[in-house]
């Protein structure tokens, strides 16, 4: 049976990677921070439905990086993919942006899974297919005023899986990163109606992604024949920015 590890599984995309995975007859880790009742729904859902597999929820604080050893330590059986898909941003002029918000953000999706790819890397390469996706952003890679610090983040994922999927290639590793534009999940909610119909006017599909799209191309990597794609970033934006 394949294990998977998905980080912000009480997300938007996070949850719906699980159900897809689920499907798919994955068993799955799924990590949450605060947001325990929908992972917990979530895990009594995916269990009911799929009885011969299993759904681990677990705790952890990712925005401090020592926090991330004891993630490590509950992966207690063999790994075959790990999985990031927590996240958060961060509105408004770089210059004013508390150094502490920006720290907790570089920890919570660049520090802490940086480091806890270290940790978890002897599983992964046992597996002799091991799968990393990050989810990332378009702007990533065409950056964004206002969102600084979030596409600087972003940027420094599909850097990083450019780098390390090159060191990992002889254990049978396989980084990659999924890139979306706009998506209609919580983190977008802070816009008005107003304010995505303007967005969508830019997007040459005309309308923001649903998370089972983004998913799709995440359970696409994880599959046995895209073995040979690493080092990539796929950016799914509907023909947007990028």
């Amino acid at each position: 049976m394949s294990w998977a590890l998905i980080c912000g599984a009480s997300g938007d995309i996070g949850s719906q990677i699980a159900r897809d995975l689920a499907a798919k007859g994955w068993s799955l880790y799924l990590h949450y921070h605060h947001n325990q009742a929908k992972v917990t729904e979530l895990v009594e859902n995916l269990a009911t439905t799929y009885p011969k597999q299993d759904f681990l929820p677990l705790q952890c604080d990712l925005t401090e990086v020592k926090n991330v050893e004891k993630l490590a330590q509950s992966i207690f059986g063999g790994l075959d993919a790990v999985i990031f898909a927590q996240g958060t941003t961060e509105y408004g002029l770089f210059s004013q942006l508390p150094p502490k918000k920006f720290a907790a953000m570089l920890n919570m999706q660049v520090q802490s899974p940086l480091r806890l790819l270290a940790l978890l890397e002897t599983k992964l390469a046992q597996s002799k297919a091991g799968r990393i996706v990050f989810i990332g952003s378009v702007y990533g890679g065409a950056g964004s005023s206002l969102e600084v610090a979030y596409s600087t983040i972003k940027g420094a994922q599909s850097a990083f899986c450019k780098a390390y999927s090159k060191e990992v290639a002889s254990l049978d590793i396989t980084v990659n990163t999924v890139a979306p534009g706009a998506v209609d999940t919580q983190m977008n909610q802070v816009f008005s109606e107003n304010e995505k119909d303007e967005v969508c006017e830019e997007i040459p599909l005309g309308r923001f992604a649903r998370p089972t799209e983004i998913s799709y191309f995440v359970s696409m990597l994880l599959d046995e024949k895209a073995s040979y794609l690493t080092g990539q970033t796929l950016y799914v934006t509907g023909g947007w920015l990028k």
